[in-house]
């Protein structure tokens, strides 16, 4: 079965690993990078993308010199090798010293990490992500277990929106995560009400550091769950 790939890439600073990421970077990103006006989002760019790259060369066993990105409707990147669409979905998300990037041979895949911090109105946040049920459960929630249950349904919403690549055209509190994964289980399907003949299968990747979800859709033989490599 075609399962998806998640991988965690570290973002802390080091300057031999910045330095080795730089290299794998083609000329556009490297322009891309300079744009940047401070070093911590140049480092999270340079380490991400290096890491997709090398990611993508052993999934298409290509080499990183034949490997372009072109771009759907709403910004999602979809790879090329040697100029001709890859057979690959793949998205990265990243957020403080922690970045994912995952990948699938079949079916469309999203990704989304985040710091958990406790700086953020939950309350007016849960009015634009939450749906009513999903708010009643964080009305419901005590202590840290308030904050963890906000993100992980906006890390689970965010890897389904950014599976589809709907961007910011997708209002997130018109959809509700199931039920047993807002009750704490890792896993489950789930269904947009406008399309409901596309089946994603939803992982809760959150562990004590951070706050994580990929989504993948099922097509023929890929209902299998995701590997995460260190």
């Amino acid at each position: 079965m075609a399962a998806a790939t998640v991988v965690h890439v570290d973002l802390t600073p080091c300057a031999s690993r910045e330095a080795a990421a730089w290299g794998w970077l083609d000329q556009d990103e490297r322009a891309r990078w300079k744009r940047f006006l401070y070093a911590p989002p140049r480092r999270r760019y340079a380490l991400c993308r290096a890491a997709l790259r090398a990611l993508l060369c052993g999934a298409l066993d290509a080499d990183n010199e034949q490997i372009a990105f072109t771009f759907a409707e709403h910004g999602k990147p979809r790879a090329q090798v040697a100029g001709r669409p890859a057979a690959i979905s793949f998205n990265v998300s990243h957020s403080g010293n922690h970045g994912l990037v995952a990948w699938a041979p079949r079916g469309r895949v999203g990704v989304d990490v985040e710091e958990r911090s406790a700086r953020y109105d939950i309350d007016g946040l849960s009015e634009t992500v939450c749906g009513p049920r999903e708010r009643a459960d964080l009305a419901a929630a005590r202590g840290d277990g308030r904050l963890h249950l906000f993100y992980t349904l906006w890390t689970l919403k965010e890897a389904l929106v950014k599976a589809t690549g709907a961007g910011l055209s997708c209002d997130v509190s018109r959809f509700e995560i199931p039920a047993a994964m807002r009750r704490g289980k890792p896993t489950g399907t789930f269904r947009f009400p406008q399309a409901p003949d596309v089946n994603w299968r939803l992982h809760n990747l959150g562990n004590a550091a951070y706050a994580a979800a990929v989504a993948h859709e099922e097509v023929a033989d890929s209902a299998a769950a995701p590997v995460t490599t260190p």
